[in-house]
């Protein structure tokens, strides 16, 4: 069902505050496809198999599973149960997925596996078992080993020290680059990772027997080298009008002295950002359109430039989210899962807890059908509000997004120092307050715009007529 998504990741040592980052736009083939997001308790004593309602793939469950929380459809009976993005108790990060595609040379010799292990099932399959990254990435290609997979993707994992991004791109076959510290990359649906160094395995992990299966079968089209993008991915029209824009608009943001070309197929994916980044700079490039160049679609250039490209953020964005994890303060408040289910051109994102027993109901239990009061529906409100009359709106959306990211700065701040100050408070019983406030908080400002949009386009109708009050 996400066959379109956006992903940047980030090291410790290229970030303004020394956290990990991690994040992703969920793109579906739908404007609406309502999103949850849960807490999954732990459980010492699981039993049973999963079995997913998409493709048959089956699977027994671990006895153990860590608590994690999960961005899951609202639809799960019919759309299947997707959990997307979430952290877990020992503050591991996961992201899945970002759907790459594997070309026909390769797939030739490793097809993939109808039943294997695929997007919807990836997420609960692996998120509450992990306790570190890079045994995330291990655990995973242990899976797929085993299972095999039914379609490309990308995953991304993260912990205090490390991030890692996997590529999946045939039957079983995949390959893992950790993002050096002070670096970061961006992902588009296409095979991204390039040089794989097989006498480094502290900063690549691959599948058993990769080198060789390449070998036998004469996949690699370089002179020199071993590059993971030539020999694995595709290199097509599509990518380069649906795919490779959206990288050099990442690249272009955190790198604006280089230049380089919207189609080209040989975008760096390892990058050193001019400056260290912040979860802003995140929201700003999974939100962007191409803005103050002549592809948004929403700006002033000309019809065909503004249709050229397919931009980050879409209308079928449902879930937007940073998943950061801090090294400035306390283990146990250390891991913010900053969470939009508007688009997120328009809406703010919201920084979550996730040492918490729950989440507020009106982000947990999303109805199927509109309901202003949840959080999924609400800020969906407020996108389609702002779009529709974007050019008398977005300046004041602006203004509340700015006011939201100070106002929710300031309630992390206020809350960690109150932390710190109690001795024998609970914190998972304290942080999952602050959530609780920091969503009201965000509830009563939205629904404040959404008032005021409403009111204010009631006076833009074209059905109007002004005559001579004489008359």
């Amino acid at each position: 069902m996400e066959k379109a998504c956006t992903t940047i990741l980030v090291g410790k040592k290229a970030t303004i505050d020394g956290s990990t980052m991690i994040a992703r736009n969920d793109d579906t083939f739908l404007p609406l496809t309502p999103q949850r997001f849960v807490m999954r308790p732990a459980n010492d004593a699981q039993e049973g198999k999963l079995v997913s309602n998409q493709n048959g793939f089956t699977a027994e469950l671990p006895v153990k599973a860590f608590r994690y929380t999960a961005t899951p459809n609202a639809d799960a009976e019919h759309l299947g149960v997707f959990d997307e993005s979430s952290i877990n108790e020992k503050n591991v990060a996961l992201s899945a997925t970002e759907s790459v595609y594997g070309n026909e040379r390769a797939l030739a010799y490793d097809p993939w596996v109808t039943n294997g292990l695929a997007e919807d099932a990836l997420q609960t399959m692996v998120a509450p078992y992990i306790e570190s990254a890079r045994g995330g990435v291990q655990y995973l290609g242990e899976l797929i080993a085993k299972y095999g997979s039914p379609e490309g993707n990308g995953v991304l994992f993260s912990d205090k020290n490390e991030v890692w991004y996997m590529e999946i791109v045939t039957g079983h076959h995949w390959a893992a680059t950790r993002i050096p510290d002070d670096a970061y990359a961006v992902a588009a649906n296409q095979v991204a990772q390039q040089q794989i160094d097989f006498n480094d395995s502290t900063n690549y992990l691959w599948s058993e027997g990769i080198e060789e299966f390449v070998s036998e079968h004469h996949l690699n089209p370089d002179k020199e080298g071993w590059n993971f993008r030539h020999i694995f991915g595709t290199d097509t029209e599509k990518d380069r009008h649906y795919n490779t824009p959206r990288v050099w608009f990442g690249q272009r943001y955190l790198n604006p002295g280089i230049q380089q070309d919207p189609m080209s197929s040989e975008l760096p994916f390892i990058c050193h950002a001019e400056r260290l980044i912040t979860v802003t700079d995140l929201e700003y490039i999974l939100s962007s359109h191409y803005n103050e160049t002549q592809y948004d679609p929403l700006g002033h250039g000309s019809a065909v430039d503004k249709l050229k490209f397919r931009p980050i953020a879409l209308n079928r964005t449902q879930n937007s989210h940073v998943l950061q994890i801090r090294n400035n303060v306390e283990p146990e408040c250390a891991a913010l899962m900053w969470v939009c289910f508007g688009i997120p051109s328009f809406t703010p994102y919201v920084p979550f807890y996730t040492n918490a027993h729950d989440t507020d109901p009106s982000w947990s239990e999303t109805p199927l059908e509109y309901d202003i009061q949840s959080a999924y529906w609400m800020y969906r409100t407020l996108s389609m509000l702002v779009e529709a009359h974007h050019a008398e709106f977005i300046q004041e959306d602006l203004d509340y997004l700015k006011d939201c990211r100070e106002l929710q700065l300031r309630l992390l701040a206020k809350g960690e120092k109150q932390l710190a100050g109690e001795k024998k408070v609970d914190a998972t019983n304290f942080l999952t307050q602050q959530n609780y406030q920091i969503s009201k908080a965000m509830q009563v400002k939205t629904m404040e715009m959404i008032g005021h949009f409403v009111t204010k386009g009631l006076t833009l109708s074209k059905l109007t007529f002004n005559m001579d009050k004489n008359l």
